[in-house]
């Protein structure tokens, strides 16, 4: 049956024509954006993946600036351990000479201050931004080196890297105590105890007062060992778990607190489980869960790698100046190479991350981007099937004119 009203022909003309166009709109699209799946509305799922992949691909840039700033502040230690041996080396030689008995062993001691001197300034400027693994204000330095995704979260792995002490201070034991930390009565948590009478936990002061620690000179260090100069180190335990700061220069009570506490949360310990205070140089401890737990403190005066330095005498006792010259050598060898091993684990993850990164970017460019030959190839059949459509419109459309006929 023929309609002037309802012209089927047309109708399938036109719903294969918008069919065709739509069609060309994507393909066009592809093509000027290069990407396949642009939007969530293209692939959800395949969109998701990608998004996901990028986001890791950003934070390994993030890692990648880790492991490059990582691998300047080793290179900073691993050059003053190396130009500390070779001012070793160069000392030895000198104490080697002193071992005749012609010499003039008081020149020699001189020149051996002098270098003893260099290395001390050595030590103390081999610092990055602020960090300086060889002077013993450091333990061990995490470097963020990876992301790691599974199926139930991501979590990023470090590289620790184990810091030298090459300074010259000699270590000697500050102050210790220990004892039950009860759990808490009503609102109120018990404080430590200390040998089983309730106390504080430790007696703590700072050079200088009770300011900030102004300095790190050895032979400015207080009478009294309890007052805390740089490189000190402080531990204390509350049950199994033990945290660990060494003190800086510059630091205040606030901060040996806040580095006591993080040093516990990372070793497992949860930071509502106890609260800690060093108000008036004593530190105490609180127990905000119902369970006793054992508690100790220690600290330690910082002894550097080369504090027997200061004790060499080519005038007095060339001999055992030579072994101890031995021994210090080779200490800041140990030192070096072991900043040389971590550097060159640096430099391989480093490559590693480089080449994770551009996998990742390859994986995603094949889930969403455009093939430009096939967009090609599906443009140019495209266009022809518009114009095939158009004609074939243009046909459906004269279908009523033919009707006219009917009425001549």
């Amino acid at each position: 049956m023929s309609s002037i009203l309802t012209n089927t022909s047309a109708m399938v003309a036109l719903q294969t024509m918008k069919g065709i166009n739509a069609n060309l709109n994507k393909t066009q699209s592809d093509i000027s954006t290069g990407k396949s799946v642009a939007s969530a509305k293209d692939n959800a799922a395949v969109w998701a993946i990608s998004k996901v992949m990028e986001s890791d691909v950003q934070g390994f840039k993030g890692i990648s600036d880790s492991l490059a700033v990582g691998n300047a502040t080793l290179t900073v230690a691993r050059q003053a351990s190396e130009t500390v041996t070779k001012l070793l080396t160069e000392m030895k030689g000198k104490i080697v000479a002193a071992q005749a008995d012609n010499v003039d062993r008081g020149k020699i001691q001189t020149d051996v201050t002098a270098l003893r001197s260099q290395i001390e300034s050595v030590v103390g400027a081999a610092q990055f931004n602020g960090l300086n693994l060889v002077d013993g204000s450091q333990t061990t330095v995490n470097v963020l080196s990876s992301l790691d995704r599974s199926p139930s979260g991501v979590t990023s792995s470090n590289i620790a890297v184990t810091s030298q002490n090459l300074s010259t201070t000699a270590g000697a034991a500050l102050t210790a105590g220990g004892g039950t930390l009860g759990g808490t009565s009503g609102t109120a948590p018990d404080l430590t105890v200390v040998t089983g009478t309730p106390a504080t936990l430790g007696t703590f002061a700072f050079q200088g007062g009770a300011g900030a620690l102004a300095s790190n000179d050895p032979a400015a260090a207080p009478a009294t060992l309890t007052a805390l100069i740089a490189g000190d180190s402080i531990e204390l335990s509350v049950g199994s778990t033990t945290g660990r700061y060494v003190v800086q220069e510059g630091d205040t009570a606030d901060a040996l607190v806040a580095g006591l506490k993080n040093s516990l949360t990372t070793n497992g310990l949860s930071d509502t489980d106890f609260t800690l205070s060093l108000t008036a140089g004593t530190l105490s401890v609180a127990n905000n869960t119902n369970q006793a737990a054992a508690i100790s403190t220690s600290a330690t005066r910082g002894t550097g790698g080369l504090a027997g330095l200061t004790t060499i005498n080519v005038v007095t006792d060339p001999t055992t100046a030579l072994s101890a010259i031995e021994g210090m050598l080779q200490t800041s060898i140990d030192a070096a190479a072991s900043f040389g091993s971590s550097q060159k684990r640096i430099d391989i993850q480093s490559e590693f991350v480089g080449q994770l990164t551009d996998s990742l970017k390859t994986g995603i460019g094949v889930l969403v981007d455009t093939d430009m030959e096939e967009a090609s190839a599906r443009l140019q059949a495209l266009q022809v099937q518009q114009q095939l459509a158009t004609q074939a419109l243009s046909i459906a459309n004269q279908q009523p004119q033919g009707l006219l006929s009917l009425f001549r």
